[in-house]
């Protein structure tokens, strides 16, 4: 696959995510695999040794994570769907999520949406916000380094959820929520169908930043790599302008009611089907 469909485009906008199989190679799965098995205490040969349900692994620069951010065809799709060129190349992965097979419970379980810039206190990932405009976050990807199967941790999606976060931020203006404020109004939302990240190592979710999400604890017997780092917009979204809307953009002015006129809807159907 060089770039995705417009069947896959669309998906995104109704439903918050694309699935993108061999987005990297395998091989270069193994290899940041077992460099993230050396950051560990566990013993990959032991499963004795793995006795907490969660190791969170730090920014690491080496060429193989490198090398799993930047292939064509995850370029191509965040041109597609950020718009082109609107997006900051990463360098590094950002953290990296390691479940294991545990008696001992997960503690990060809470369905939630990932903030995207800081607020009052930066250290505090609690305090950080997200706005109607997504300023400064253009995606959420899930990057797979093992094979997912559903007894895996797999990350739970709730499908189409990010229509209705757009419903909630957009009378909080600029300003916005923050992670918490956010958080507690989730319970309120519809109910919606939910989906699993599951696949095979090399697979990559992108899906839209006010997608709602959870972790869950890991009921199989091969632990979990995953990074999900967060893909920043170079210039930030601005909903309020006309002009050709990016997908990502769509998908909130979907969400608010706020449609697209059928002119403007007509057009950019014609956008996608050129993609």
């Amino acid at each position: 696959m060089e770039q995705l469909s417009t069947a896959q485009i669309n998906s995104f906008i109704d439903d918050g995510f694309v699935k993108i199989e061999d987005a990297f190679l395998t091989e270069i799965a193994n290899e940041c695999r077992a460099i993230l098995w050396t950051a560990t205490p566990c013993d990959p040969n032991n499963p004795e040794s793995w006795t907490q349900p969660l190791i969170r692994i730090g920014e690491m620069r080496f060429e193989p994570f490198k090398k799993a951010a930047n292939t064509p065809i995850l370029h191509k799709a965040f041109d597609q769907l950020v718009g082109e060129g609107n997006w900051l190349p990463r360098i590094t992965l950002g953290s990296f999520l390691i479940r294991f097979p545990c008696k001992v419970p997960a503690t990060d379980t809470g369905w939630h949406v990932d903030a995207s810039f800081p607020g009052e206190d930066a250290n505090n990932y609690l305090e950080w916000r997200i706005n109607f405009h997504s300023k400064g976050r253009a995606l959420l990807t899930l990057f797979l380094f093992s094979d997912v199967l559903e007894q895996d941790a797999p990350t739970i999606i709730r499908v189409g959820s990010h229509l209705d976060v757009a419903k909630i931020l957009e009378p909080e203006g600029e300003r916005g929520l923050s992670f918490m404020e956010l958080a507690e109004r989730l319970n309120t939302l519809p109910k919606r169908e939910e989906t699993l990240a599951t696949g095979k190592a090399g697979t990559v979710y992108l899906c839209h930043p006010f997608i709602v999400h959870a972790a869950q604890d890991h009921h199989g017997t091969r632990p979990k790599f995953m990074a999900q780092p967060p893909l920043m917009t170079k210039s930030d979204f601005d909903i309020s302008t006309e002009k050709m809307h990016c997908p990502v953009e769509i998908a909130i002015l979907k969400g608010t009611k706020n449609s697209i006129t059928e002119k403007d809807s007509f057009i950019q159907d014609i956008k996608l089907g050129k993609l």
